[in-house]
């Protein structure tokens, strides 16, 4: 796992950006987003992500075809993430628990499947949209 000091520079401004983002954003946003740092081709974007995504600093929402940057205060070393989607706002809570990895990951292995990752995705609505 690549360390922050390590990034490229195309890595560090996909980051950036997505660490400022109030919400999950696809590649083609990011990319209009970085035209004014030299950013031409999608391919450029997605380099830095799949990277990014490899090293821990991003996370792919599989349902929205959209990246976040990962939650710092989660412990993903158990290798499950479950994140909340709220339908109407689109803010994403990333969500981690090692016990509740650990039990899923049992869980799978006892049917003798090797899983390699897990990615769990709620939606729904969040409580801030609830109470408007």
């Amino acid at each position: 796992m690549a360390t922050r000091d390590a990034l490229t520079r195309n890595q560090t401004w996909v980051l950036e950006r997505l660490e400022a983002a109030t919400g999950p954003l696809s590649a083609y946003t990011l990319l209009d987003q970085l035209r004014e740092k030299g950013f031409r081709a999608p391919l450029q974007v997605y380099r830095a992500l799949d990277a990014l995504v490899k090293d821990g600093f991003v996370h792919r929402l599989e349902s929205l075809n959209a990246f976040v940057a990962c939650a710092e205060e989660h412990d993903h070393s158990h290798g499950m993430v479950a994140f909340a989607i709220c339908d109407q706002c689109g803010q994403v809570a990333e969500l981690s628990d090692h016990d509740v990895g650990h039990k899923l990951d049992d869980w799978v292995r006892s049917t003798g499947f090797k899983p390699k990752k897990a990615v769990i995705e709620f939606r729904g609505t969040c409580a801030k949209c609830l109470a408007a």
